[in-house]
C-alpha cells in the first residue's frame, strides 16, 4: 500500500514529514520548471520574433505562430498520452519511458542554441519536439504521484510540487536571462543571438541536474508484470479503460470540466509574452512582470494545498476558475490605442499577478483531485487519459486566440474570448462530488 511507503530518511522545514520518495517527486517540478519559464513562456517567443526579423519574413504575426506550434505539441502529445498511460502500468516501463522523454526534451533544448538563428522555421520544428518531450515526460510525471504519496498526503505534496516549480523556475529563468538582459541593454558586448542561445543551453542544463533526484529515488510500484506482445495489447487496453471511465460519471465529468479550465489556463499561459509583445510592451518590462509572477506563484499555489484542507480542492478550484474568468475581463481593456500603452502596461501587470495567483493551485488540485477520485490499481491507464484531457488543453483556447486575433487585429480580445471555456467548465464542475465527502 503506498501509504505504508515511509523512508526512514525525512525532510526538514517545508518539507518536514515527507519522504525521500516525496521529496525527490517535488523536486522534478523544480527542475522542469526552468523550461516551462524560459522556453515555453518567455525566451522562445522573443527569439523566434528576432529570428522571423532576420530571415527577413513578415513578423507582424509572431504571436500566431507561437500559438500554432503550441497546437502543434498539444495535438501530438495528447494523441501520445493514452499510450504511455498503458505502456506505464507495466512494471519497468514507467521509469524507462520517462527517462526517455526527458532526455529528449533535455536534448532539443540544446538544439535550440544549434539552429542557425535565421531559420525561423527549423527553430519552430525543434521547439515542437522539445514541446513534445516535455509534456511526455510530464504525463508520466503526474502518474508518479500515486506512487510515492498517499491520498491523504496528495494535496499537499502535489501543491508543494507546483510551489517549488514556481521558484524552481523563476531562479532558473534569472540565471538563464542575465546575459540576454545585459546584451538586450548593451551593458556587455556579447551577441543577442548569443545570449538567446546560452539561454537554452543553461536551462537544459538546470533541468538535467535538478532531475537526478528523480531519477535516483523514485520506482514504480503501480502496476502489472509485462506480458508477451505488451505494446500491442497496451493499445487495446486504452479502449477498456475508456469503458471503464465512462462507467464513472464522476470522473467523466471531472475530466470534460478540467479539460475546458485547463484548457484555458494553458492557452493563457502560452501566449502572455506573445500578445504582451504585440500590444507594444517593453520586453524587459515582460521579463520583470513574468518574474514577479513566479515569485506571487509559490506561496499561492502552496496556500492553495492548505485551505483545500480545510474547504476542500473542488472549491478552491473554483476560485481559481473564478480567478481566470477575472483575467479575462482585464484583458478587454489592453487596447494600446483606445488607453494607452502606459495603462495597457499596467493591466498587464494587473493580469499576470492575478494569473500568478492561480495557476498552480488550480493545476496542483486539479491533479491530486483526480487521483483521489480513481481506482489506484488503475492510476496509470486513469492518468493516461487525464493527460489526454490535459495534454490537448489549450488547443482551443489558443486557436481561438488565433483567429480572433487575426479577424480583429487585437490580441487582447483574443484572451478575453477565453472565458468562454471558464464559464462552460464552472457549470459543468459543479456536477462533480465534493471530495470533503470522498
Amino acid at each position: 500500500m503506498i501509504n505504508q511507503l515511509k523512508n526512514p530518511t525525512q525532510a526538514k522545514g517545508m518539507f518536514k514529514g515527507l519522504t525521500k520518495e516525496e521529496t525527490s517527486w517535488i523536486m522534478f517540478d523544480w527542475a522542469d520548471s526552468a523550461y516551462t519559464m524560459t522556453v515555453l513562456t518567455v525566451v522562445f517567443s522573443m527569439f523566434l520574433a528576432y529570428s522571423v526579423s532576420a530571415s527577413g519574413a513578415d513578423s507582424e504575426h509572431v504571436s500566431v505562430f507561437v500559438g500554432f506550434g503550441n497546437t502543434a505539441v498539444t495535438l501530438i502529445a495528447g494523441l501520445m498520452a493514452p499510450i504511455l498511460g498503458t505502456l506505464s502500468g507495466y512494471h519497468g516501463k514507467k521509469k524507462i519511458l520517462f527517462n526517455f522523454f526527458t532526455f529528449l526534451g533535455i536534448a532539443s533544448t540544446v538544439a535550440l542554441a544549434i539552429v542557425p538563428y535565421d531559420n525561423w522555421f527549423m527553430l519552430l520544428i525543434v521547439f515542437i519536439i522539445s514541446g513534445i518531450g516535455f509534456n511526455a515526460c510530464n504525463k508520466i510525471y503526474d502518474a508518479f504521484l500515486p506512487d510515492v504519496s498517499s491520498k491523504a498526503n496528495m494535496d499537499r505534496v502535489s501543491s508543494l510540487g507546483f510551489g517549488m516549480g514556481y521558484i524552481g523556475g523563476a531562479l532558473g529563468f534569472i540565471l538563464s536571462i542575465v546575459l540576454l538582459i545585459l546584451s538586450l541593454l548593451g551593458v556587455v558586448d556579447i551577441p543577442v543571438v548569443t545570449a538567446y542561445r546560452l539561454s537554452f543551453v543553461i536551462t537544459a542544463i538546470w533541468w538535467g541536474v535538478f532531475s537526478i533526484p528523480m531519477f535516483k529515488n523514485v520506482k514504480q510500484r503501480i502496476g502489472i508484470a509485462p506480458e508477451k506482445n505488451y505494446v500491442r495489447k497496451s493499445f487495446a487496453q486504452i479502449l477498456t479503460t475508456l469503458k471503464d471511465i465512462a462507467k464513472d460519471k464522476r470522473v467523466v465529468l471531472f475530466l470534460i470540466a478540467f479539460f475546458l479550465y485547463s484548457d484555458g489556463v494553458g492557452s493563457i499561459i502560452r501566449m502572455a509574452v506573445a500578445v504582451g509583445g504585440d500590444l507594444g510592451i517593453d520586453q524587459m518590462v515582460l521579463l520583470a512582470v513574468l518574474l514577479v509572477v513566479q515569485f506571487v506563484a509559490f506561496p499561492c499555489a502552496i496556500a492553495y494545498g492548505h485551505l483545500a484542507k480545510r474547504f476542500g480542492a473542488k472549491t478552491m478550484i473554483y476560485v481559481g476558475i473564478a480567478t481566470y474568468c477575472i483575467i479575462c475581463v482585464v484583458a478587454l481593456f489592453m487596447d494600446p490605442y483606445a488607453f494607452g500603452i502606459e495603462f495597457v502596461t499596467a493591466m498587464f501587470w494587473v493580469l499576470a499577478v492575478l494569473v500568478g495567483t492561480a495557476q498552480g493551485g488550480i493545476q496542483a488540485l486539479s491533479r491530486s483531485y483526480f487521483a483521489r477520485i480513481i481506482p489506484t490499481e488503475k492510476s496509470n491507464e486513469y492518468f493516461g487519459i487525464y493527460n489526454v484531457f490535459g495534454r490537448f488543453a489549450s488547443i482551443i483556447g489558443t486557436t481561438l486566440f488565433g483567429i480572433v486575433s487575426l479577424a480583429t487585429g487585437q490580441p487582447h480580445l483574443g484572451i478575453s474570448v477565453i472565458a468562454v471555456l471558464f464559464i462552460t467548465a464552472a457549470i459543468i464542475f459543479k456536477f462533480v462530488p465534493n471530495d470533503k465527502s470522498l
